[in-house]
């Protein structure tokens, strides 16, 4: 008899998991049931399809539907019964399961403002899909708009807006903005890029309340100051959707707690994505939340049984037009006492750039990176593979080598190390692009979809990009 898989939730993290087990066939039954009516689609690029440049179809996953993989959408859990080993539905129905993989993700933060409960029309969070759509709809013959939030998806959506003409504010309580990621200089710097691309910034002050009205809104701030819009998108932050798990007995503490193999309390249960609460964090992020759905593959599959989830250097990237940013590390965390921790910085607020680093035993220990700077990806490959940095590092700091000390590891794909992740979603190496290349897959779509790069944050895709002219070029002269 078949094992019953039953994966609550059909975001980027349970459509991952479905895939997976896909892939590796085996006696399953999977049953996929996603609240939202839509097919699975990537999250990440919702800025973009807000900012215009993609349409809907372009932010759709691949579906897995038939062959031991059952999709249901449109179709929330309401309950998990743990005795009988079932999940009961919102149109009065059933399911069974051998095995439960909860990935329910997190829901947008609604501050509990006077004027917000319920939602003004005018008054949008951005999440999901069907908040793009309705930020898009009201964006129609909208000329302003403000933005609650100046985290990573608050500048997105707000340089989106702005991309698509509208005259955008940002409205941040901090006092400076992405303070989980940035430092004040970094955050300055980021300010003046921002008012280039026609968003301006309100930083240190908190809103106080919210007023909609036919033709608008208008944010109270504790300043005594009031600002209007013709619309407001709410961005502040996210909370794991966890209210299934606690329901059911589960262990929750921030997000439902899980081991190494990804299993909570109950060993017939896992979570994954960001519901999932590992070693104390949550991720919140897309390349963890895939890691963790192949750990469980590996597991509920029974090819590597024993399979670990080990958390990997977390690099986080602004996607927005016309700003270049990479935060990673503990860039922005104090040294500890009698730590030997080399520092160094560069900052060129009118042309935009910032650059910071923290090494510690000749390696990257984080690192802030803002603007135009040739030397952004080696400095990533760096990080991520622990690797020593070079003796100039003004190479990294600048992007470019002085006298006659050798630069930091050019950027050609040839000289690049077969281990050098390209994709850091999908951990990607280098080195399995060229054998997907070798073995026919000669385009960027065809590397993408043998691989999966590309499919995440689309970062990389300049790189695939390079990867393949460089092979293009010298694997003929190569093989003659």
């Amino acid at each position: 008899m078949s094992e019953r898989v039953i994966i609550v939730g059909y975001g980027m993290a349970g459509s991952r998991l479905a895939a997976e087990l896909h892939a590796r066939g085996g006696d399953h039954k999977v049953t996929v049931l996603g609240a939202e009516p839509h097919r699975a689609y990537n999250r990440i690029m919702l800025s973009t399809l807000l900012a215009g440049k993609i349409a809907e179809p372009d932010v759709e996953l691949a579906e897995v539907a038939g062959q031991g993989v059952d999709v249901r959408t449109g179709v929330a859990v309401t309950a998990i019964d743990r005795a009988a080993g079932e999940v009961h539905t919102d149109d009065g129905d059933q399911h069974g399961y051998d095995h439960l993989v909860l990935a329910t993700g997190s829901r947008a933060l609604v501050p509990p403002l006077p004027g917000l409960d319920p939602l003004p029309e005018r008054v949008v969070p951005f999440r999901t899909l069907d908040d793009c759509r309705r930020i898009l709809a009201a964006a129609e013959g909208a000329r302003s708009a403000l933005v609650l939030g100046g985290g990573l998806l608050g500048l997105e959506a707000a340089r989106g807006l702005a991309a698509r003409g509208l005259d955008v504010t940002v409205v941040h309580p901090m006092g400076h903005l992405m303070e989980r990621q940035l430092d004040p200089t970094a955050g300055a710097v980021l300010v003046g890029t921002l008012a280039e691309l026609g968003v301006r910034t309100v930083l240190a002050v908190s809103a106080t309340g919210v007023t909609a009205a036919a033709d608008g809104v208008r944010l109270d701030l504790s300043d005594g100051r009031s600002l209007t819009a013709d619309l407001l998108v709410i961005s502040c932050g996210v909370r794991p959707d966890t209210a299934l798990a606690a329901a059911a007995g589960l262990t929750v503490e921030r997000g439902v707690v899980v081991d190494d193999r990804m299993r909570t309390s109950d060993r017939r249960i896992s979570a994954i994505g960001d519901c999932a609460q590992h070693d104390g964090a949550l991720t919140g992020l897309v390349a963890p939340a895939w890691a963790q759905a192949r750990v469980v593959a590996q597991v509920l599959a029974g090819d590597e049984p024993l399979a670990r989830y080990r958390p990997r250097p977390v690099v986080t990237r602004l996607k927005a037009a016309g700003i270049d940013l990479a935060a990673m590390g503990d860039a922005i965390d104090g040294p500890r006492a009698g730590e030997p921790v080399e520092e160094l910085t560069f900052a060129d607020p009118a042309r935009g750039t910032y650059a910071r680093l923290r090494i510690r035993d000749e390696r990257l220990t984080g690192a802030i990176l803002l603007g135009d700077n040739p030397a952004i990806g080696t400095v990533v490959q760096l990080f991520d593979r622990g690797a020593p940095v070079p003796a100039d590092r003004r190479s990294l700091l600048l992007g470019r080598a002085f006298g006659a000390v050798p630069a930091a590891p050019a950027a050609s794909p040839a000289l690049m190390p077969d281990a050098a992740t390209v994709c850091q979603c999908n951990d990607v190496s280098k080195g399995a692009l060229v054998a997907c290349w070798r073995s026919g897959a000669r385009t960027v779509d065809a590397l993408s979809g043998a691989t999966r790069a590309g499919t995440g944050c689309g970062g990389c895709r300049d790189a695939l990009a390079g990867i393949v002219d460089w092979l293009g070029e010298a694997e003929p002269v190569a093989t003659r």
